[in-house]
């Protein structure tokens, strides 16, 4: 499933971050190396479709440079380092090659791409890009996340993604369980139509 959304055979080891309620995986966790040994900057990827969709129209509108402009450069930059720290922390302590570089989206300041900032965010990371994200999703009114519980978070992680509509009490992705959040995409209409 994961190969038909990247359009695409993965090319390293992953885990699925986040979910639909029905098991589609939204975010991916990648492994910090390719399966050749290459490094992998990016840890989080969006996967799910419209969610990408949405995110690149956002990003076509402008969104990268307003979500650079409205957030804290002290407070991005240390989302950065936390992303950075997380999947540096994977990388095997006898790898010997190139390691990743870079925070969210393999950059290390600034704004790059606000799909890996969404990405890192629905998977628990606290990043004001990916807080920013969340709030023009929840203007269209069409993107709902469904929270898992206020069980405590992993180290650097924040215990819950933002609420955008309906919230249901499920574990968190951080929680021992390992389960991933929920995350709820209404469907848009083509456009064109008069619906919705």
């Amino acid at each position: 499933m994961v190969a038909a959304l990247l359009g695409r055979p993965p090319q390293c080891a992953f885990d699925v971050a986040v979910a639909h309620a029905d098991g589609r995986p939204v975010v991916i966790a990648n492994a910090p190396l390719l399966d050749d040994g290459r490094p992998m900057p990016t840890r989080y990827w969006l996967v799910d479709v419209d969610l990408r969709r949405r995110v690149s129209q956002l990003e076509g509108d402008g969104g990268v440079r307003a979500a650079e402009a409205a957030v804290d450069p002290e407070a991005l930059a240390a989302a950065h380092d936390r992303c950075a720290s997380e999947r540096d922390a994977l990388v095997p302590p006898d790898h010997r090659g190139p390691r990743p570089t870079g925070g969210v989206g393999g950059t290390a300041r600034g704004v790059k791409c606000l799909h890996a900032h969404l990405a890192y965010r629905l998977a628990g990371g606290d990043d004001p890009v990916g807080d920013w994200v969340l709030a023009r999703l929840a203007d269209s009114g069409d993107v709902s996340i469904i929270e898992r519980s206020a069980t405590a978070p992993a180290p650097g992680q924040s215990a819950l993604v933002p609420a955008i509509g309906e919230v249901a009490p499920l574990s968190s992705p951080a929680s021992a369980s390992g389960e991933p959040t929920h995350v709820h995409v209404r469907p848009q209409p083509p456009e064109g139509s008069d619906a919705g």
